[in-house]
């Protein structure tokens, strides 16, 4: 969505069916479906790659609290060969993942509260052929609403993930990422608020433009 709202025609890839997804969509592998894409030079239709792969194996919460108590499962590490699928693409691209051990390079990371969003939800991108300056990561105005450590605090922010502890409900966590297009839980967990996308795309295009000129 904030890729569209920067003046993008959005083509998606999932492996899941999203009903929900407001814009093209190719259900499927996307590594499978990037291979064919540059296989048949279709590729070339395209301006900006963004992909956001597993983020489960590397994550803070996977890595920090969920390994520490035994939780969780074992899951499968893919920006490596989507890196390389993205380099094989000839095209700009983005990467996308939380906080953790995720190995990208942190050319942008970017918070709720630098849109002045109801979520802190750090990201980390990783930008390919291009690059942006990275903007100012203002001070937090408090804590993350919730139950932590057997502590409940209250705060400016709610918790967009998991249930119970004082997590947001899904209508919280629409209000306060600005995600209108869905009511699933799962998938407000796992999404990023379209002010993120809607500044890099911006960012792009304005990079675009000064290599153009």
């Amino acid at each position: 969505m904030g890729y569209h709202r920067a003046g993008f025609a959005v083509d998606g890839c999932d492996i899941a069916n999203r009903p929900r997804y407001p814009f093209a969509y190719h259900r499927g592998d996307a590594l499978d479906y990037l291979t064919n894409l540059i296989a048949s030079r279709e590729i070339e239709r395209y301006t900006l790659v963004h992909a956001s792969p597993p983020c489960q194996a590397g994550c803070a919460l996977t890595v920090g609290t969920n390994h520490s108590q035994g939780w969780g499962g074992t899951y499968v590490d893919l920006v490596a060969p989507t890196r390389e699928l993205l380099d094989a693409s000839g095209l700009p691209y983005v990467i996308e993942q939380p906080n953790g051990r995720a190995a990208i390079r942190k050319d942008l990371t970017l918070c709720g509260e630098m849109f002045g969003l109801g979520v802190l939800r750090h990201r980390n991108f990783e930008l390919g052929r291009w690059s942006t300056p990275k903007p100012a990561h203002p001070r937090h105005r408090g804590y993350v609403r919730g139950h932590r450590h057997g502590i409940r605090r209250e705060g400016p922010y709610v918790a967009a993930y998991g249930k119970g502890g004082g997590k947001a409900t899904v209508g919280e966590m629409q209000h306060a990422m600005d995600i209108t297009w869905t009511d699933v839980h799962a998938e407000l967990t796992e999404a990023i608020p379209p002010a993120y996308t809607r500044w890099i795309g911006t960012a792009f295009m304005t990079a675009r433009q000064e290599v153009l000129a």
